[in-house]
């Protein structure tokens, strides 16, 4: 697509070279021909990098003035991203049963078995000795590895929940056209959700386990023979260690990381990295969050005051 075109449709202001066609859009980590990357916040990003991409969208024009770099100008760049992934969508496989998937794919490996009404995208691609029960279904861009049991009623590639507000408070949605790696020897339970990454894959390593009921969100890591309770939540862009331990309902925020041989208590919620091996407990009854702040801020405190009033431990 005409470059001018792009800018105009995503409201913003092209400075550059407008003599070229844009085809897709392409995560920082992964360089293209004819694509754009979205750096929001350049200063974060090596200069050297720059020239590895034919458009920069962005927040700041000094881009431009400092290295002639050709740079999409936006007061608001989030927003002209969403607008972007929309604008540029790409065409997706169809859909087929497993049935029909089986017979005239040769992205299959053997000892494929399923259940009923289970639906598989054409791009797909299963490993050997793979089950998957009734009602599942395998969206694009998804790879399955070798000993993987997915239950009943999962769904796996779906869309990541990235949406963006504009002045009037209406959403835009971030159409996500990445995808979904697991590793082998997984086991999936019932009813989970893991969703495509933005760009690039959401990745489920090798050896981990997920309980029922489980969502793990865009642009996810879940690190080797990782175990995961029921009714978790992982929020995008976490990068879950090796070998840690979810409890059930926990809840963690988005772009949070925890090192190896981490075990996260039951319906915690975890709010900051976890970088230390170890047992991690976050629970607090719900409270007006101008009162939360104060009462965890003296939770934190009370080994300090103990000590201070000679106080013996607990």
């Amino acid at each position: 697509m005409d470059i001018k075109l792009i800018a105009k449709k995503i409201d913003c202001e092209y400075v550059g070279d407008i003599n070229i066609d844009i085809d897709s859009i392409v995560s920082p980590s992964n360089p293209q021909s004819n694509s754009i990357v979205f750096i929001p916040y350049p200063s974060k990003f090596s200069e050297k990098n720059y020239k590895l991409f034919k458009v920069i969208l962005t927040s700041d024009k000094q881009l431009n003035l400092l290295n002639g770099q050709n740079i999409l100008y936006s007061s608001n760049p989030r927003l002209s991203f969403a607008k972007l992934t929309n604008l540029l969508k790409p065409i997706e496989p169809e859909v087929v049963t497993a049935e029909d998937f089986s017979k005239s794919s040769s992205n299959i490996g053997k000892n494929f078995r399923y259940g009923k009404n289970v639906y598989i995208s054409l791009d797909a691609k299963i490993g050997d000795d793979v089950f998957l029960g009734s009602n599942v279904v395998i969206g694009s861009k998804t790879v399955i590895g070798n000993q993987v049991n997915i239950d009943s009623g999962t769904v796996i590639s779906s869309q990541g929940f990235g949406n963006v507000q504009d002045s009037n408070n209406q959403w835009t949605h971030i159409y996500h056209q990445g995808g979904v790696i697991i590793g082998s020897n997984v086991s999936i339970g019932a009813s989970c959700c893991i969703d495509k990454a933005t760009l690039d894959f959401t990745i489920i390593e090798s050896g981990v386990i997920i309980d029922n009921l489980v969502h793990i969100a865009h642009n996810v890591t879940i690190g080797e023979n990782t175990a995961i309770a029921a009714k978790v939540g992982i929020a995008g862009s976490c990068e879950i260690g090796k070998r840690n331990m979810i409890g059930g309902m926990v809840g963690i925020v988005d772009h949070i990381k925890t090192t190896n041989d981490v075990v996260i208590s039951a319906t915690s919620s975890v709010t900051m990295n976890l970088m230390e091996p170890g047992v991690y407990t976050g629970i607090m009854p719900i409270s007006k969050h101008s009162s939360w702040k104060r009462i965890a801020f003296w939770i934190t405190k009370l080994d300090k005051i103990a000590k201070f009033l000679n106080l013996k431990k607990i």
